[in-house]
């Protein structure tokens, strides 16, 4: 996504963090572009797409991956490199097998059509087991399969079990069970089978652990800082709740970092809601387990001598919320998240600042993208939270067939796309959501409905301007545990 910001604005936003993407480049580099439909619009952030070419605007990469079919290389994904990385060689060559996919990144026009294979090397690969890392190594990800992470559904029979009450769990009777079952020995048990996702800094694969189906959150070995940072929320106390991805433990393939996960068969929500027009029963059963989900987060609890302080997400929309096989929404994608301490003067102040990151443009609250943020209390975060769970509320809505009754139900868009487009610059968004404090259009026809007012209210009071007069998470699931299951 390209960030061009003006000069007015450049004092206000200088702190915004890395979890936004570098801005585009334009460079002379042009690669062979060739990528399924559903990887399409991923790869398109890369450069600008001509039929069969694209212009890079990141960096004098281009990328291939190819599919080894009866000993010939078949291309899979061509285009300009995803991220920012080296590539010394002009033409392409591939010295590297996992399982039956090979790689190169080039740096001359054109250079990523044809690729030479190194055949011995191919032998030697074929010598090792199935947890082999060498891709993994690369910061280049395998075909991306839509905007950051899928999983598929848990298996696995863990020691505790966790009952959702309200926004509460039932803590496992030792807390430090989680602790103690966190740092596992993955080359003797693990199997990596495919890639199903790519996010800016990790990739999501699935696969089995000690024969069970799991999700594993790989990053290479220059981004440990990226994998300690999510894995030390993972493993804060307490940190088990229905609505949040169930974390299974962490350890190293390789010289690569693994944090591994629950499988949720859905994907994402972002996934979920492009293929699926929800009932009410469906889309409320998404919204409250969503809500409680983020209720939780925010909560600071002790109990049995453990304490779990609040965490602010920072980074939430439909790409890092996933979706079961139940139908229930679990948060995702911490590395963007900031963990907050409750000092009884100051409220709620951010234990480490440098840990201050911000995520996707079009779901930052108007005082995020005003860089108004303050930095001295951790509150602010917690409600621009909140202002993102009212975007993913009408994001689901907008998809309900009983909301639309008379009517057509609508094409999924995310918060803005209508007004925006699919990628809004930041300017954009100020403009719109800032200075003309605008916001996603509610239709007319939820008014027809027992409950469309309510909904109404709902949204307004998450997405207030103002973050002082927006509902808290937890009043917020409140509300929509009390929603009837008749429309």
């Amino acid at each position: 996504m390209r960030l061009s910001v003006s000069t007015v604005f450049t004092a206000s936003i200088a702190w915004l963090s890395t979890c936004i993407p570098s801005p585009a480049v334009t460079t002379d580099r042009r690669c062979v572009f060739l990528a399924s439909p559903q990887n399409t619009e991923w790869i398109h952030r890369a450069g600008n797409i001509s039929g069969s070419s694209q212009h890079c605007a990141r960096t004098e990469c281009c990328m291939g991956y190819f599919q080894l079919e009866n000993q010939k290389p078949t291309p899979v994904l061509l285009s300009c490199s995803i991220i920012q990385t080296n590539c010394p060689n002009s033409s392409c060559h591939a010295s590297v097998l996992h399982q039956n996919y090979i790689r190169c990144l080039c740096s001359s026009d054109f250079c990523n059509v044809n690729i030479t294979f190194n055949q011995q090397a191919k032998q030697a690969e074929y010598t090792k087991p199935p947890y082999s890392s060498d891709l993994l190594s690369t910061k280049v990800l395998i075909i991306p399969a839509g905007a950051l992470i899928l999983f598929l559904s848990l298996v696995m029979a863990l020691k505790w079990k966790i009952l959702l009450q309200r926004c509460r769990p039932v803590t496992p009777s030792n807390p430090h069970d989680v602790l103690e079952v966190s740092s596992i020995d993955l080359d003797k048990h693990l199997e990596l089978q495919k890639v199903v996702a790519c996010g800016h800094f990790a990739s999501v694969w699935q696969g089995t652990f000690q024969g069970s189906s799991v999700a594993l959150k790989v990053f290479p070995t220059a981004l440990r800082q990226e994998f300690a940072k999510e894995k030390d929320v993972y493993k804060l106390p307490l940190m088990m709740h229905s609505g949040i991805v169930r974390f299974l433990g962490h350890g190293k393939i390789g010289n690569d970092f693994v944090i591994v996960l629950e499988l949720a068969t859905q994907g994402s929500l972002n996934a979920f809601l492009s293929k699926t027009v929800c009932d009410w029963g469906c889309t409320l059963k998404l919204a409250q387990t969503l809500s409680q989900g983020l209720a939780y987060l925010h909560t600071d609890l002790k109990m049995n001598g453990v304490y779990k302080p609040a965490v602010a997400h920072c980074d939430l929309s439909s790409s890092n919320v996933l979706v079961r096989a139940d139908g229930s929404c679990a948060l995702c994608d911490f590395g963007c998240s900031t963990v907050l301490q409750w000092q009884r003067v100051q409220g709620y102040s951010i234990i480490v600042e440098n840990r201050m990151q911000m995520g996707t443009l079009q779901y930052m609250s108007p005082e995020i993208l005003e860089g108004c943020v303050n930095l001295s209390s951790g509150r602010c975060l917690l409600q621009g939270d909140v202002y993102s769970l009212g975007l993913l509320l009408w994001e689901m809505l907008m998809l309900c067939s009983d909301l639309s009754t008379g009517s057509p139900v609508p094409e999924h868009v995310l918060p803005y796309e209508t007004e925006l487009g699919r990628n809004p610059s930041l300017e954009a968004l100020l403009t719109f959501v800032s200075e003309k404090r605008k916001r996603p259009i509610i239709p007319h026809l939820w008014a027809r409905v027992s409950q469309g007012l309510l909904l109404q209210e709902l949204l307004e009071d998450c997405w207030d301007h103002d973050a002082d007069a927006r509902l808290t998470a937890e009043c917020a699931a409140n509300r929509l545990a009390y929603l009837s299951l008749d429309v």
